[in-house]
């Protein structure tokens, strides 16, 4: 009876997820929920393990950990968000017992080795798979294993409207280096014949170079227009952060862009990108309808990506995984 009454009351303790610094603005929106954030540091500021950083402005929720440090610590969950995570970190960072945590797996991109056959590395019943969109989902062979999607949620400041700047802006890092995925060669063709600037990390040769990402939001609204020229990709942050601060989104209707931009109404998608330069010209020769475009994205992304729901969805997922591995316990001494 002792041992059921201590299970109850841990249960309603603060969650404790322990995971990786990835994706900085996904984690920063992660953070906005009610749990604890546990993520690892090394000497060698490796690949999820840089800490907090200085880019994002973490609440006190995000705690960093030294890598050997973690393996002595309680966690209530255990989030991968890479291959490398999955089979590689928890063995050499988590210790036996914490590999026994519920798990949960967040995919944040469509599969890359084949659109429709690639398989995913997750075959463990035990490990919750989250995609981030149903276009995700659905490309991926998710080993039958029942899987969910978490849609994004964004928090941006309010801005004032402009849109007054005759241009229009694209957000990637690092372009020139990932070639015909991420739509270098579209963003060139494009900028040939419409004003485009481009920012990002990596972008410092052949476009205005990083802009940090407490600082974006102020500096994107000034723009007509927000450009994503990315065949094959997941829904960009980006795209979500552009809609909500009000710039139509003009770009290709490829992936989940098809679903989250409609023609006309919040932007402008299609596959032909001479229809695309002829509505960003469009859109620069009517600042009043460019105007029009961005309050009903606006309108959409608050609904759509509100970051209420976003944290909502991730908490109800992690008490309720939670509660499973506690029921499991209870059974014990019943």
């Amino acid at each position: 009876m002792l041992i059921k009454m201590n299970l109850q009351m841990k249960q309603s303790d603060r969650l404790r997820i322990f995971t990786w610094h990835i994706h900085g603005s996904y984690l920063y929106y992660l953070s906005q929920g009610n749990y604890d954030l546990y993520i690892p540091v090394n000497e060698g500021r490796t690949e999820g393990y840089y800490g907090r950083g200085e880019t994002f402005p973490f609440g006190a929720n995000v705690i960093e950990v030294q890598q050997h440090d973690v393996c002595g610590l309680e966690f209530d969950l255990i989030l991968f968000q890479t291959d490398e995570n999955y089979l590689v970190d928890q063995f050499r960072t988590l210790s036996e017992e914490q590999r026994k945590l519920p798990k949960v797996y967040l995919e944040h991109d469509p599969p890359w080795d084949h659109p429709t056959n690639a398989q995913h590395p997750v075959s463990d019943p035990e490990v919750t798979l989250v995609h981030v969109t149903h276009f995700n989902k659905l490309m991926w062979d998710n080993n039958g294993l029942p899987s969910r999607v978490i849609e994004h949620g964004v928090l941006v400041p309010d801005v004032s409207e402009k849109t007054s700047l005759e241009k229009g802006i694209v957000v990637i890092n690092n372009l020139s280096a990932r070639g015909r995925l991420l739509g270098a060669d579209i963003f060139a063709l494009v900028r040939d014949k419409i004003p485009l600037d481009l920012a990002g990390m990596g972008t410092s040769d052949y476009g205005l170079g990083e802009i940090l990402h407490p600082d974006l939001p102020e500096f994107i609204s000034q723009y007509r227009f927000f450009f994503n020229p990315i065949r094959y990709t997941s829904l960009g942050l980006a795209v979500c952060e552009a809609m909500m601060l009000g710039l139509p989104v003009v770009g290709l209707a490829t992936t989940e862009m098809a679903l989250t931009i409609q023609n006309g109404h919040t932007g402008f998608v299609h596959t032909d990108l001479d229809y695309l330069i002829e509505k960003m010209s469009f859109l620069l020769e009517n600042p009043e309808e460019a105007r029009r475009l961005g309050k009903n994205a606006r309108e959409y992304a608050r609904k759509r990506f509100d970051i209420q729901r976003f944290s909502a969805e991730w908490e109800s997922l992690f008490h309720e995984l939670k509660n499973k591995t506690y029921e499991k316990k209870n059974s014990i001494y019943k």
